[in-house]
């Protein structure tokens, strides 16, 4: 596998994805064999393309949980991230939680039977969601922290069945060391910074690095923040599979936890524990993910900079108070990374 695709970034291939119009959605949609009635509205979406768009039926359109079941979410994936056997594999994923009865939108079949199609123009690939509605809470309860650690284990649970081979695992070889090579060799790094932020990121890579080869792996949802998750009138799901990954289940955690919040995280665990066993030792592996997460969030922006979105939506990307920003949490957390080496977790 190409270093390109371990990665799972993309190319700069991406002039027809960067050109979507309504009139090429619907076409992409049509060729599918669907009927659509002309409307086609874009939705909020960095990495993809994605428009919620209106189908014919020959019937009255029905309403379930306060949505028109004609109506449906269409996404297309960004040229060259991901190969079609990975998006294939977060498919399964999608499939195998559904038939477990937990609740995720999984995609829907084309008449042909598979869920992936390539338009007819430009080759990009896109599916085709069902569009189903819920709330996004600003902040869990503690009761919906543990309804959260139910729901986690569930999905990890079904997560441990299936190997997806194809999918990145998140480790510091990956999010760390890769993007690390691609800041410098594309001379993002400003001199000034660069022998500081090299030497935190490469310090917590190797302090971490046996932990990660230590902790059990399954597919994870991979991008479990507050944002991904909406309450519905059947309870909470998440949404955007599209970051999946393998790795370890803490990785599913720390993300929604508040500032750190220890109170949180056990209440987590406790609903947690409830379906699924979880090894407290991997706890210490949260500073290591917040560190990597920093250096692949930089690394992504820097990759998409030529997409004409991304200047607008980030315009202090690359200034001198961005990287001193960066390079200074970085150290902070390898500060960090290395009480938890020194002292240990729970």
């Amino acid at each position: 596998m190409s270093d390109r695709l371990v990665s799972g970034w993309g190319d700069d291939e991406t002039r027809y994805f960067f050109e979507l119009t309504p009139d090429r959605v619907l076409e992409a949609v049509e060729s599918a064999g669907f009927r659509c009635t002309g409307r086609c509205m874009a939705l909020n979406s960095f990495e993809n393309r994605v428009y919620d768009v209106e189908l014919e039926t020959d019937e009255e359109p029905t309403t379930v949980q306060g949505r028109l079941q004609n109506r449906k979410v269409v996404k297309f994936y960004r040229p060259g991230r991901w190969t079609a056997e990975q998006i294939l594999e977060e498919h399964q994923f999608l499939a195998d939680l559904v038939e477990a009865e937990i609740p995720a939108i999984a995609p829907l079949q084309f008449p042909d039977g598979g869920t992936l199609k390539k338009t007819p123009e430009g080759g990009i690939w896109y599916t085709i969601f069902p569009k189903v509605g819920g709330r996004a809470p600003d902040e869990l309860s503690s009761q919906q922290h543990q309804t959260i650690g139910r729901l986690l284990a569930r999905i990890h649970n079904v997560g441990s069945t299936r190997v997806a081979s194809n999918r990145v695992k998140i480790h510091p070889s990956t999010y760390g060391l890769s993007n690390l090579q691609f800041l410098k060799e594309g001379g993002w790094l400003p001199l000034e910074f660069e022998s500081r932020y090299r030497q935190a990121v490469e310090s917590i890579c190797q302090i971490s690095a046996p932990w990660f080869e230590a902790a059990k792996t399954h597919r994870l949802h991979g991008d479990c923040h507050l944002g991904n998750l909406l309450w519905g009138d059947s309870g909470a799901f998440f949404l955007d599979f599209d970051d999946m990954v393998t790795g370890p289940a803490v990785q599913d955690l720390w993300l929604l936890l508040p500032e750190r919040s220890r109170e949180s995280l056990e209440e987590i665990l406790e609903g947690y524990s409830e379906m699924r066993d979880f090894d407290r030792r991997t706890l210490r592996l949260i500073e290591p993910l917040r560190a990597l997460r920093f250096v692949h969030y930089t690394a992504w922006i820097a990759r998409r900079w030529q997409d004409p979105a991304f200047p607008k939506a980030f315009p202090h990307f690359n200034t001198h108070r961005y990287w001193s920003d960066e390079t200074d949490d970085l150290e902070k957390q390898l500060r960090l990374v290395q009480e938890s080496a020194s002292f240990g977790t729970e």
